[in-house]
Parts: structure tokens; sequence; C-alpha cells
């Protein structure tokens, strides 16, 4: 998509979530492990906390906002809570830029994971090792049980702790870092997971990584990469700071490993092709591009070799040698014509080079093999608006954001096709999402009531504004109890 973004808001602005909820099919009784963590916090208030500090992490976080590596990791985490057991909530997963190596987890099947993580793996069975880690953290329900422990009768209170931390994000990577200890269990934070509760998230991560079909030596692996690299480093990586990694935690890991026969996993494409994505589009480090593409020649495999191939193109296509790239991009695409990301890249350049039904076309024929896909269906939208085919876009996009309807992409798209339409009743509701999206309820509200002004008696349009303030103003109320506590 040519318009992607990294996410980098001020603390009163917010960015909506971008995908379907990844839930399994799963009754299993979650096991007892002391208090059952029920008294103070239900499965309900669990998730909607997670929905509110969400919001809270987007504000202040560089949440990166790309359609096709936010459709890999949340297919990645999908495939993993798909074999979870214990699965009592939806699950979100989130890529955030940073060069603080970590992962963390948090209320309600929320997980973000640093842009550094994905990077410094070396493996797809690495990266998913750590996920599996951070969804244990959540089906065993670690934070709730840690509310128990401390006695906190007031979810509204105990939450507090967590946004407060959440507000005071004055720096990115400052802040990050001070969150993921909260998330995640630093010894100098207020919430805290114990060296149990850790054990218990690697030995329910194993049993997940190894069921989704992943090596069951990742994590072991990886976590003594992170050992030995930092070994004699004055501090260590955030990771291991969050995560205490003591010597009967890794023979843990080591030996539970040791009770599943050895096998080679290859790491998939896609993880090859998300790293140069995320490296080389996203990325503002030229000297990690180089890195990267020098460790996928030394690779010399199959799959790297093709995401080398993508990764150069990606680097003429970000200097804009939008030519040279669709040079080197075509036998890619010729080979593997219905991969999505080259189809992705491919349209981009089509956009660039003012190729724009070729562009409509190839999208048309890859959503007809990748119907799912709603990287593809907001390309088409944003293809359809370059081409001026306005009708096209907003048919589109009110489907997309029916189906989506947290994703920021659509609605901004929705917004920009009604603004050059000069429909300003239809931009104000269009904006007024995006609005409520970012948990700005009150200012929502008000856009709406001017949308109202503008819909010329059209009682159809009013009905439905009338009914989506009725909406906002419910959910505003539900949060306040949250909001007072943040003061």
């Amino acid at each position: 998509m040519k318009k992607f973004t990294v996410v980098f808001l001020s603390a009163l602005m917010l960015i909506p979530q971008i995908f379907v909820p990844v839930i399994a099919n799963n009754n299993t009784t979650l096991p007892d492990i002391g208090t059952a963590a029920v008294t103070t916090l239900s499965i309900g208030q669990e998730i909607e906390m997670g929905d509110y500090y969400t919001r809270l992490l987007r504000a202040s976080a560089p949440i990166i906002n790309d359609p096709m590596l936010n459709e890999y990791i949340n297919s990645l985490g999908s495939k993993l809570v798909a074999n979870a057991d214990s699965v009592h909530t939806p699950f979100h997963f989130y890529v955030l830029q940073s060069d603080v190596l970590n992962a963390f987890a948090y209320f309600g099947g929320n997980i973000v994971v640093h842009s550094r993580l994905i990077v410094d793996t070396d493996t797809e069975s690495q990266l998913a090792s750590v996920m599996a880690h951070e969804i244990g953290h959540v089906t065993q329900r670690h934070l709730a049980r840690a509310m128990e422990s401390r006695n906190k009768n007031s979810p509204y209170i105990w939450g507090a702790t967590l946004g407060s931390l959440l507000l005071a994000l004055a720096s990115p990577e400052a802040g990050m870092a001070a969150i993921s200890g909260t998330m995640a269990g630093s010894a100098q934070s207020q919430i805290s997971f114990t060296q149990s509760n850790e054990q218990e998230a690697d030995r329910v991560g194993l049993r997940t990584l190894t069921k989704a079909g992943f090596d069951p030596y990742a994590s072991a692996d990886f976590l003594q990469k992170l050992a030995d690299e930092t070994r004699f480093m004055s501090k260590p990586p955030e990771m291991l700071l969050t995560h205490p990694l003591p010597d009967s935690r890794l023979s843990d890991i080591r030996n539970r490993s040791n009770q599943y026969a050895k096998k080679t996993v290859p790491s998939s494409l896609n993880y090859y092709l998300a790293k140069a994505r995320l490296v080389i589009l996203v990325g503002n480090n030229k000297n990690a591009a180089q890195i990267l593409l020098q460790d996928y020649q030394k690779l010399n495999n199959p799959r790297a070799n093709i995401a080398l191939g993508y990764a150069s193109a990606l680097v003429d296509y970000r200097g804009k040698n939008y030519v040279g790239a669709k040079t080197k991009l075509q036998p890619l695409l010729d080979k593997d014509p219905n991969n999505i990301w080259f189809i992705d890249l491919m349209t981009d350049i089509d956009l660039e080079l003012n190729q724009k039904k070729e562009a409509i076309n190839r999208l048309l024929a890859a959503i007809k093999v990748n119907p799912s896909s709603s990287a593809l269906q907001i390309n088409l939208a944003s293809a359809y608006i370059e081409n001026k085919d306005y009708q096209k876009a907003i048919s589109l996009l009110h489907r997309y954001t029916h189906q989506y309807s947290d994703d920021i992409n659509g609605w901004d798209l929705l917004m920009s096709v009604y603004q050059q339409q000069r429909q300003r009743a239809q931009e104000m509701t269009a904006r007024a999402e995006i609005l409520a999206l970012q948990g700005q309820f009150p200012q929502a509200i008000t856009l709406l009531k001017n949308a109202k002004k503008q819909a010329q008696d059209n009682q159809f349009t009013l009905a439905r504004i009338d009914a989506r303030i009725n909406e906002l103003e419910q959910l505003q109320t539900r949060y306040a109890p949250y909001k007072r506590q943040l003061g």
C-alpha cells in the first residue's frame, strides 16, 4: 500500500485496532495454580480494560500502521492462538517501532512485539516462541492473578496503575521501556510477574509453539542467544529485564525442549519478506538495511534469496527509482503471481508511474484469489481514489469499514474521498469515527452533532447519526471510571 505509516501521536490521540480479533474455539479449563482470579476481575472486565488501555498505548507509542506487516503478525499470532489452551479472550497483535528488544502482553489478549525483536530473531520459530510465551501470560491470566493476590478490590483503581504509566510516556524509547517493564514484570514496577509466572508462560508457550508446528528448541535457542550476546554488557536488553532469565529458568526451558524430537522447521517466505519490509520501508536505519541484505545473501536458501530480490526492489522504491524497482520485482511476480507482498509493492510502483488502470486490474484479480486480505482491499480503495473512481472507492470502503471497523486506514480513506466529493456530512461522520477510535469521545460526539446540520433533512442519515451518538455516549460512560482514576 502506498500510504503506510508509523503511528506516533501525542498523549491525547489514539489509533484504532486494525484487525478482527483472533480467537480460538477452545473450552479447556484454566489450570488451578492458586487463586482463581475471578472474584476481582471478570473476563469481560479484562477485555474492557485491555481495550481502554490499548487506546492509551496507541496515544504515545509508535505503533506501526502498515497493512502488510499487520496482516503478517496477526496471521502468525492466529496460528499460535489456534493451538493454545485456555483461550478465553480475543487476541490482537501489534508491531511497535522500537530499538528496544522486547515484547509484552496485557489485559484482554493484547500483545505488542517490538520491531527490533522481529529483526533480531534468526528464524520464524524464534519469533513465534516469544509470541507464544506472551500468549501464555494472557491465557493463564497472570495480571488478573496478580490483582487477586494484592487484594485490589477495584479493577478501576488497579488498572489505573497501568494507565498512568501509559499516559506518562514522554519519549517513545524511554516510555516503552517503562511500560514494557510494567506489563511484563520489571522488579521496579508496581505490577510484576513472579518467577513461577514466567516459568508457566514458558511451559504453556512451548506447548503452543510445538502444537503450531514450530521448532520446540527455538525458545531456548533465542534466549541463549540473548544471554550470550549480552553477557558482558553493563545493562542487559529490556527483554531480559522484564523477563528475567535466571539459570534455573533457562535450564527448565532447555529440559522441556529436550522432550521433543529434533526437527527442521524452515522459516516461511512471509517471515523473510516481513523483515525486509520492516527494515527497509518502515525503518530509517540504512545500516540495518545493509546488514539485512548481507544476512540474506549469507543464508543463501531459496526463500531468503527471493526475499533478497524483494528487499532490493524495496530499496529502489524507497529511493524513488520506480523503474528500477519494477525491473527487480517483475521476475518475482512472474514466478509467484499470487504473492500479496509482490502485488502490494507492484501496485505502488504502478501508481507512481501513473499506470492506475494496471494497478486496479492487478488488485481486482488478486482479491479474487485472496478475498480475505484486508491489505489488498485497502490497496484497491486507494487505487480507486488515485484514479478518481470515487463511487467505487466509497462502495468498497463502506464494506471495508463495516468489516474492519477498527482500521483507521479505511476511515481515513473514506473521509478523504468524501472530502473530494464535497459531501460534508459524510466526511464529518467518517472523521468522527477516527476521533472515536482515538478515544476522543466528546469531540466525536460534537462532530456528529455538527454533521446533522449538514444532512439537509435526510431522515435516514439523521437517524444513523443519532444512533451512533447514542452508542458513543454509552461507550464514554462505560470508560469514565478508568479515566477518573487516571486523573
